[in-house]
């Protein structure tokens, strides 16, 4: 059971760490949308493949623009926070409790 306990720690590290990543780069291409980039910029273009689908499936289904902003990033990163804070530490407390 260590070995079960010990690869469900892993797992749930590296998905905090990805978690993680993934909320940095929403913020990092919310905030290059204020200064208006040059959109053939391959920074961009990564950025922009990157959030853009994540954003039109959040944009399907709650309106997200209020005001003039875009609140997208701002419910991705929640659902995010969500879902490192509660399945990820489920998994960590899974894998003590396995590793026992």
């Amino acid at each position: 059971m260590i070995v079960i306990g010990t690869l469900l720690q892993a797992l749930a590290q590296i998905l905090h760490m990805v978690i993680n990543i993934y909320i940095w780069i929403v913020i990092i291409a919310a905030l290059i949308t204020w200064v208006r980039p040059d959109p053939y910029n391959p920074i961009v273009q990564t950025l922009y493949r990157l959030t853009e689908p994540v954003y039109a499936l959040v944009r399907r289904y709650i309106p997200t623009v209020i005001g003039g902003i875009d609140l997208a990033p701002l419910i991705i990163i929640l659902a995010l926070q969500f879902i490192d804070l509660f399945f990820v530490r489920l998994l960590m407390h899974l894998a003590y409790r396995l590793g026992a």
